[in-house]
């Protein structure tokens, strides 16, 4: 289309100078029309050569939008997009990273003027204070591509942004078998913790640990069980559902992977350890079988209620820090499910069907840890042997 531009002489300490101002268009993101102006031409001749550069630029396409969107403005454009399309969990956290980490560094920044070099200087501020870095890496660029996607930039500044490593990491292989970073406990170790919590938790306390090493679930899996989900007679457990706490309310949610959601079996001793749980809530009356548990949750507190989703991680440092324990996360039973299934003889395929890995990679990457350590392991057992 045609666009009218139009010229004014200005007077400057230098002299007369022309201007031209121009409408280039709607903004994509307000949906408003906007102009841009031109300055510092000797003559008029000279701004409308200009002003016809222009044009053409803006017609062919050739010309990113002269937008003044602030970063903070991009992002909740994207972010009304992005949020239909993700779980409520998933909405939450990501708002946390983009408050806490991103919006402070980057909101009030015209987006057109952020450049590489001050977006490696927040990644550098960013890995200097916590670990995942590299997901707050993956957030600002989500932001970013979506201006570029918009025309609001010609080009990604985070592109070619690298995260820095520490020194340490320098200096170790990627599966590091440190005993300080091992974040799985072994045989041994598994049955000193189980002995702790026959003697000193709740049964039901015993019962989720039992599970979390026995079944290899996520966390958020067994707190959502309930009493359907497992079949007593076949010897099986449905694992198809997350639990998830918002704004007072706790929520049922589907998994992130069509993987995540499996049925997998069950030893005698987690049968028997579940059986004795429900006896003991059946036979005790408690709210776990009343009507503020109408879904018949399987780890619940007195009143009915779920379990905190933090419960889990609070119990295991007391116990862990109380016993002098080998430091692990509530993700490390995970792990050990996996490592011991591995050491049992069991195939990658069978482990990535139990644990629900979407990605074969993810099993490989706890495969060649277990792997190397083993192979690690041989060599002091020879010394061992040797020096008797």
């Amino acid at each position: 289309m045609d666009r009218l531009a139009s010229y004014k002489k200005y007077q400057t300490k230098q002299g007369q100078k022309w201007l031209f101002k121009m409408d280039t268009g709607r903004n994509p993101l307000t949906g408003k029309r906007q102009t841009t102006t031109r300055r510092g031409f000797k003559t008029k001749k000279e701004a409308q050569a200009a002003a016809l550069n222009l044009e053409q630029e803006l017609t062919t396409g050739t010309l990113i939008n002269n937008s003044n969107l602030t970063f903070n403005e991009v992002y909740k454009q994207w972010y009304a997009d992005h949020s239909r399309t993700i779980k409520k969990s998933t909405q939450k956290t990501i708002q946390s990273k983009f408050n806490k980490h991103i919006l402070p560094r980057f909101g009030n920044l015209k987006v057109k003027e952020i450049n590489r070099a001050y977006c490696q200087k927040v990644i550098n501020e960013i890995a200097a204070t916590i670990k995942s870095v590299n997901d707050i890496k993956i957030q600002i660029n989500q932001v970013f591509k979506y201006a570029l996607k918009m025309d609001l930039i010609n080009k990604n500044p985070l592109e070619h942004v690298s995260i820095p490593k520490e020194q340490k990491e320098l200096l170790k292989d990627h599966y590091d078998l440190s005993e300080e970073e091992r974040n799985y406990w072994t045989k041994k170790e598994i049955r000193q913790f189980l002995s702790i919590t026959q003697a000193e938790t709740s049964i039901r306390d015993q019962v989720l640990f039992h599970l979390l090493i026995y079944t290899g679930g996520r966390k958020g899996e067994l707190l959502a069980l309930t009493w359907d989900d497992i079949d007593f007679e076949v010897g099986s457990l449905r694992l198809g559902k997350t639990l998830f706490y918002d704004q007072g309310e706790y929520l049922f949610q589907t998994p992130k992977t069509k993987k995540s959601t499996r049925l997998i079996s069950l030893d005698t001793s987690t049968l028997n350890s579940l059986k004795k749980l429900r006896k003991e809530q059946i036979e005790a009356k408690l709210a776990a079988f009343n009507s503020n548990n109408e879904n018949r949750i399987v780890f619940t507190r007195g009143d009915g209620s779920p379990l905190r989703l933090a419960y889990p991680n609070e119990k295991l440092n007391i116990l862990i820090k109380k016993h002098n324990l080998h430091r692990i996360t509530i993700h490390g039973l995970r792990h050990t499910h996996a490592s011991l299934l591995f050491e049992a003889g069991a195939s990658i395929k069978e482990v990535q069907e139990r644990l629900g890995h979407s990605d074969i990679k993810m099993t490989m990457n706890i495969y060649t840890h277990v792997t190397d350590y083993l192979k690690e392991q041989t060599a002091a057992k020879f010394q061992s042997y040797i020096e008797l």
